[in-house]
């Protein structure tokens, strides 16, 4: 899910430069020229974008991994997988700074950081959206099924997150093996996938591989647990589980916020792509543009993980303020006059996601 400059300008590029697509999967570009616009004038506006997703994005997650660490004797499950995301969304923040420059410029940094830098942004979408639904999974064990051992769960997540990176960078192979940087006429050097004559066809190949694993059955089961975990929560009727409901409403709400607009772009894409919809300019140029302001809001999402997931819940302020005060930089009264509970009574383990 490597970021580009404009879609429709890959594809006319290829196309001047002698890259023939599968007769199978035709290019609509082939078919009719449209007049389009370059996006010139969007690129510094997507890359100042891109520099705020990455300031507010190491912020944030920083401060969950910090605290999640500092919590360690209390530390459960959830917090296990919260600090692989943060971590993960971590390592999603370094790539921004070339992307933020490859919307200026071009892809001025070769072939070797092209593969890496593409290799490493595909590896924690997918272990960060695989994340959320082990998080989900966690949270209906803890409510649905709260008999289940806390200790048993501590001893296979460590397996569980260790299987779920291998996954992930399986499925970020792909872009390793076929980016690449080429320049094509008249333009900038690109960072894309080149594959020939069979763009096309391994360009929706891809896709589906992406939305099937980095969309749809993480959503599927978030939705389910989610789900079944909320309708035990309504029949609770307690002030701590509404808090709970609260939380796990914000979770699923951003999520197709940050993702959703994104995943139906690209499947109208694809479908055009294989001439399943008929192509015209005016669809063309409204896809286009969405394919360059989507992607924006799913990055967003990396940023909004540590509130969703950590500042909404009232322990893990109680945690970094208690943090703070035990390095001088809030006073004990402060403390009292927010009611900070004592780190024995409440930690962000218990509830750093709720």
């Amino acid at each position: 899910m490597g970021v580009v400059s404009n879609e429709s300008e890959l594809r006319d590029l290829f196309l001047e430069d002698g890259y023939e697509y599968s007769t199978e999967y035709p290019s609509p570009a082939e078919t009719f020229t449209c007049p389009r616009e370059t996006g010139a004038v969007m690129r510094p506006a997507l890359a100042a974008l891109y520099g705020l997703v990455f300031l507010f994005n190491v912020v944030g997650n920083s401060l969950v991994a910090l605290v999640v660490l500092h919590n360690r004797p209390h530390r459960t499950v959830t917090d296990v997988y919260l600090l692989n995301l943060a971590g993960a969304d971590l390592l999603f923040a370094l790539t921004l700074p070339f992307w933020a420059a490859y919307q200026v410029t071009g892809w001025l940094f070769g072939t070797v950081l092209c593969k890496l830098v593409s290799v490493l942004q595909d590896l924690n979408f997918y272990s960060g959206v695989l994340l959320l639904a082990c998080i989900s999974v966690d949270r209906y064990l803890a409510i649905v099924h709260a008999t289940r051992s806390a200790a048993h769960q501590r001893r296979w997540v460590v397996f569980v997150c260790l299987g779920l990176w291998i996954l992930s960078f399986l499925l970020a192979l792909p872009a390793l093996v076929l980016r690449d940087v080429f320049t094509p006429h008249n333009s900038t050097p690109v960072c894309y996938e080149n594959m020939g004559k069979d763009t096309a066809r391994w360009r929706v190949i891809l896709r589906l591989l992406q939305q099937t694993f980095g969309f749809l059955l993480p959503l599927l089961v978030m939705l389910f647990c989610y789900g079944r975990t909320l309708a035990v929560l309504f029949r609770a009727r307690m002030g701590q589980k509404h808090r709970a409901m609260r939380v796990v409403l914000a979770v699923v709400l951003v999520f197709l916020l940050c993702w959703l607009p994104y995943n139906v772009i690209l499947v109208i894409d694809s479908l055009m792509w294989i001439q399943v919809l008929a192509d015209s300019c005016g669809l063309r140029d409204h896809v286009d543009r969405a394919l360059v302001v989507t992607p924006v809001l799913g990055y967003l999402h990396s940023c909004l993980n540590p509130i969703v997931y950590a500042f909404v819940g009232q322990k893990f302020r109680h945690s970094l303020l208690r943090i703070l005060a035990a390095r001088g930089l809030v006073s004990k009264d402060f403390l009292v006059r927010h009611r900070v509970p004592s780190s024995h009574s409440s930690s962000s383990a218990n509830t750093t996601t709720m």
